[in-house]
């Protein structure tokens, strides 16, 4: 069989032969010369058998090639029509039968991209009519060489439902240097689920090297739907010396054929078919069916129950029908029937917002009417309008949700003022006896916006729609085991609900904004209320919010739909939203502390990482944090999923390439990680909708702000805690996820500061639902105030005292009152000999002093010695020797005091006065010719 032999080897290089066979030569040509020629010649098939060959005979020109259905017959140089059963792309190569990978394609495993990835043995598995990637997170590329005689292109067909695996296609020379390619070209474009696209990239003649590379990234743990590969065409080769047979369960009915044909259902072929065969009895087959299966006995698996449809009386009944294609067989032994169609039974009132018409079909009400569907459509009364959306909960007319059956309904949502544009709430139940996912998804980007695993109680979920733009939904039910005793595996949908939707119908009325009084429309007629007003009860005219409020949620009837903003927070002008101006104010200890934190306003990025995976993926988790929200949001894109939705400006587009909130997050996988040449982004989150408030407490609206996560601040300044939340629920966030910023004053860090999360919890969370950051910088201190600096006055020098300001430490206050310049102020100075004068004048002032009391004392006792020598002198009326009267120095009296009569106060006081010079006293009465007196010594 002539074929084109491609060899790939380390860098890919490439060696072309043509080989004809024939009884004992085949043909062959040169390669082509300068010029473009080229010369046929014959080659035996024996080796050193070279008589009886033809002579070597020009050949074709270099470009030359066939139409498509023909190939070159190499004997006569001619090109020829293909054979039924086969078929010839003239100037191209097509692959579509991979029941095992063709000759000239390699799988490869890098390794070198994963640090921990050298146990993954993943490869692009052949599954018959595709090829099938990889599951897990390891790369794996396909690879195909080809050379090109002039320019071409490749196209093929694909499947790539999930954007957590990336999928690339690129093109290297034989230099193995990549070729110049665009964003669209090289990023694979997502499709809907279940849907085939083509893609097509232009090649240049030479040598062309082939990419078709897959990296899965499990970061949230789910397994990755794979991405599926098929129909590979390549257009740009000279020539083809041969026509491919079509593969079997393909036929090719005429010769001169381009392409072969899948057999329909219940028929077969084989390889190089030109018909297909049927199926023998109770054998069956689908399309494009290399051979027949055995039917097994029809089981009550094999159908399904529905409702039909209201007829004229008012009555709808039972139905069943066979699951399509139908495989089984009724007329075995061990096959169920059928069941028999059910009783007539009264028909359920018609889904809200619908009416029941004369022929019993339930009908939408017209505009500005109302039902809850058991009764006819009526008028909203005045000064009311319809509330309009969208609510099924009665199923006889949708057939009934089953198997991998996917139900959509669009919502085009408008008129809404806020973070919630509308909001889609179904009730569900999954019960599985295997494996089994259900996925709720936007079509479009195939973004799974929630999924369950495994059986479910019926429960309800709700998702709000946070940007005003037109979007589908889709509920897909997948089973992971593909087995057929699963089929009763199902997903019940018991109701959606949809809320806003344009054109939507209604079950009920509101209260709405009447024309103004002064309008030349005035009366009962409703008109929308401006952003950021609500309708007042009394008089059902727009009233706008008080300053400082913001509508919360759909409901703007009344004052009370303005809600306060919390603490430290503002509101806009539309009163759709509340922030902070980056400014903050708390008295602390009589001392009012005002913060500007406008350094902080501007979106702050903080990467931690990196992490691995399982298989050692490495990834970065991006936090883009806006603190306050009054100038840039925080914005994260998913870049992959950017690039796949180039071409597609829908608002459905839009609404899922990025998300802008006060605090969202990205997983970016570095371009070292899996070896791209580009950071991927991807699974962009929002983690704060809605700015709750600032306050020095920990906890605010039930989020607390966790103070022991992060190290104690040791400063007098306080922390200011940012609190913020996202309504959007999760699976394993009933009440949405909140976040927490702590601002703490740190002179030692710059204006702009510096992000980080607790070391106890590295991605900034530890519960998965609460993530908790941690703002330090010099901005973050108040603002100084006279308090916080001091005065220090200088000496008098030269008749000048200069006065100095310094600021207190450490200094915790930032901008605010400036130091006061220094100043100087006159004094009057002493001269130094004056001051010695003055100086020695008072000691000797001291001196004089101590000296005066010293003899004072000694004054003292001296004449209290004289007085006890003249009392002695006085007794028995004699004088005695003054050598015998006196007392001796120290010697201390014997006599006894003894009064003649109550001594006086005086006499008292200098007896202690006596006592405390160290002598004893004492009185004696004397007697002498003159009065009676007391001597008190």
């Amino acid at each position: 069989m002539d074929t084109l032999l491609i060899f790939l080897s380390a860098c890919l290089c490439v060696f072309v032969c043509v080989i004809i066979v024939q009884s004992e030569y085949y043909y062959q040509y040169t390669e082509c010369d300068s010029t473009g020629a080229r010369w046929r010649v014959a080659i035996p098939r024996s080796p050193g058998s070279c008589s009886d060959l033809p002579p070597p005979t020009r050949g074709t020109d270099c470009s030359f090639s066939c139409p498509a259905g023909k190939f070159l017959e190499m004997s006569t140089q001619q090109c020829t029509p293909c054979a039924a059963g086969s078929y010839s792309l003239g100037s191209g190569l097509r692959f579509d039968q991979w029941d095992a990978i063709p000759a000239g394609f390699t799988s490869l495993m890098e390794y070198a991209a994963a640090v921990f990835c050298s146990h993954c043995s993943s490869s692009w598995t052949p599954q018959g009519v595709y090829l099938e990637s990889n599951r897990d997170e390891c790369t794996v590329s396909l690879v195909y060489a080809v050379h090109l005689e002039k320019q071409g292109s490749v196209s093929f067909t694909y499947q790539y439902p999930d954007n957590n695996i990336f999928f690339e296609f690129y093109v290297q020379n034989e230099q193995c240097q990549e070729m110049a390619q665009t964003d669209d070209q090289k990023w694979i474009k997502v499709t809907n689920n279940g849907e085939w696209d083509t893609h097509t990239v232009s090649l240049k003649s030479g040598t062309n090297i082939l990419y078709w590379r897959t990296t899965g990234i499990l970061v949230g743990g789910k397994m990755v739907k794979p991405v599926l590969l098929k129909n590979i065409q390549i257009e740009g080769v000279a020539y083809t010396s041969e026509c491919f047979p079509c593969r079997p369960g393909w036929f090719s009915p005429t010769p001169g054929s381009s392409s072969c044909q899948p057999c329909p259902s219940n028929t077969y072929s084989v390889k190089g078919a030109s018909s297909c065969t049927p199926c023998p009895e109770h054998h069956y087959s689908h399309e494009g069916w290399p051979e027949c299966k055995e039917r097994p006995p029809c089981s009550e698996k094999d159908y399904f129950q529905i409702h039909t449809a209201c007829d004229s009386e008012g009555k709808t009944q039972v139905l069943y029908r066979w699951v399509e294609p139908k495989i089984c067989v009724e007329n075995i032994t061990g096959a169920v029937e059928l069941p028999a169609t059910g009783q007539r039974e009264p028909c359920p009132p018609c889904n809200p917002g619908y009416y029941n018409s004369n022929d019993s079909t339930c009908l939408p009400c017209p505009p500005g009417t109302h039902s809850d569907g058991t009764y006819t459509c009526a008028q909203c009364p005045a000064g009311t309008e319809p509330v309009l959306g969208y609510e099924y909960k009665w199923w006889n007319v949708l057939r009934y949700i089953y198997n991998n059956t996917l139900f959509m309904v669009p919502a085009s949502l408008s008129g809404m003022t806020g973070s919630e544009f509308g909001r889609i709430t179904f009730v569900f139940e999954t019960i599985c006896s295997a494996d089994c996912e259900l996925y709720f998804m936007m079509v479009k980007s195939t973004t799974v916006v929630e999924s369950w695993e495994g059986s479910k109680g019926k429960q309800s979920y709700s998702h709000s729609m946070t940007r005003n733009a037109s979007v589908t939904y889709t509920w897909a039910f997948q089973r992971t085991n593909h087995v057929r005793r699963f089929i009763a595996d199902t997903v019940k949908i018991y109701s959606i609900n949809l809320t806003n939707v344009i054109d939507g119908v209604a079950s009920a009325c509101r209260a709405c904004a009447l024309v103004p009084q002064n309008s030349q429309r005035a009366g009962s007629s409703c008109v929308p209320c401006p952003a950021g007003f609500y309708i007042d009860r009394d008089t059902n005219r727009c009233q706008e919010c008080p300053p400082n409020t913001h509508l919360a949620g759909r409901q703007t009837y009344g004052q009370d739909a303005c809600v306060a903003c919390g603490p430290g927070s503002i509101s806009n002008k539309e009163h759709s939203r509340c922030y902070s101006d980056c400014s903050f104010t708390h008295t602390l200890n009589n001392r009012t502390l005002t913060f500007d934190l406008s350094a902080l306003s501007d979106v702050a990025s903080l990467t931690i990482g990196p992490s691995f995976t399982s298989k050692g993926t490495k990834y970065l988790h991006l936090f883009n944090i806006s603190l306050c929200g009054h100038g840039r949001a925080a914005v994260c894109t998913d870049n992959v999923t950017d690039v796949s939705n180039k071409d597609d400006q829908s608002d459905a587009a839009q609404f899922v390439n990025s998300v802008d909130s006060f605090i969202c997050q990205s997983t970016i996988i570095p371009s070292d990680g899996r070896g791209f040449r580009m950071a991927i982004s991807s699974q962009s989150i929002s983690l704060a909708d809605t700015f709750i408030g600032a306050t020095v407490d920990t906890v605010l609206n039930g989020v607390s702000a966790e103070p022991d996560l992060f190290p104690e601040n040791s400063q007098d300044v306080p922390d200011i805690n940012f609190f913020y939340s996202s309504t959007q629920v999760t699976a394993s966030c009933d009440l949405g996820r909140s976040s927490v910023i702590t601002v703490r004053c740190n002179p030692e860090k710059s204006e702009r500061g510096e992000l980080s999360v607790p070391s106890s919890c590295p991605a900034g969370t530890c519960d998965g639902c609460t993530f908790h950051f941690l703002w330090e910088s010099a901005s973050a201190c108040p603002r100084c105030t006279e308090d916080d600096y001091h005065r220090i006055e200088g000496a008098c020098k030269g008749g000048v005292q200069e006065t100095l300001y310094v600021w207190n430490e450490p200094k915790l206050c930032t901008k605010g009152v400036s130091l006061p310049p220094r100043s100087s102020s006159p004094c009057e100075a002493i001269a130094l000999w004056l001051k010695v004068g003055v100086g020695g004048g008072a000691f000797v002032a001291v001196l004089l002093i101590s000296l005066t009391c010293y003899f004072w004392k000694k004054n003292k006792r001296l004449e209290y010695k004289y007085s006890r020598l003249v009392m002695s002198a006085n007794k028995e009326c004699e004088l005695p020797a003054a050598d015998s009267c006196g007392l001796a120095e120290g010697e201390e009296p014997d006599d006894d005091v003894v009064y003649a009569q109550k001594p006086s106060l005086l006499g008292k006081l200098r007896a202690i006065a006596n006592k405390e010079d160290g002598e004893s006293s004492e009185s004696v009465q004397l007697k002498s010719s003159q009065s009676d007196r007391w001597v008190l010594g």
